[in-house]
């Protein structure tokens, strides 16, 4: 599959139907693609062992790499074949300690998206819809001039 010919919505979609592998930072933070809509995409995360910090609690950058996993790819899912994008602001509100070992939704939803610019929200919530943290993002648009 030519990834450079597929818009943003279809690169996302692939992934969800398993046509197309998650990126390797799935791996490291356990997330998956369970919704994904033009705008908009829902992630199931799960924190374990090896998210702790020295306190033992979740460490905070395991919900700011999902936050910005989920604002990104909202934004992606606006943009055409060949455009990319980047995270170029993420400002990350932590609302109570992610839990360990459940399954958390993160929603990513896009704000606006100009020519060079797309700006996004995203949070993790739990199933009674508990904010654990909310975050904004502004990503940069790469246009194919723009490389």
């Amino acid at each position: 599959m030519d990834l450079k010919n597929l818009s943003g919505l279809q690169i996302m979609q692939e992934m969800l139907k398993g046509n197309l592998p998650m990126p390797s930072m799935a791996t490291t933070i356990p997330m998956s693609a369970s919704e994904v809509e033009p705008g908009h995409v829902t992630f199931v995360v799960k924190a374990d062992e090896r998210h702790l910090n020295p306190m033992g609690g979740i460490h905070g950058g395991f919900a700011a790499t999902v936050l910005d996993t989920v604002t990104g790819c909202a934004i992606h899912t606006l943009l055409e074949a060949g455009v990319g994008y980047g995270t170029i602001d993420l400002n990350v509100k932590m609302c109570r300690p992610i839990p360990h070992n459940q399954e958390l939704k993160a929603i990513g939803k896009s704000i606006n998206l100009s020519k060079n610019l797309g700006i996004s929200e995203g949070q993790i919530l739990d199933d009674e819809g508990r904010i654990y943290a909310h975050a904004t993002a502004t990503c940069m648009i790469f246009r194919n001039s723009d490389h």
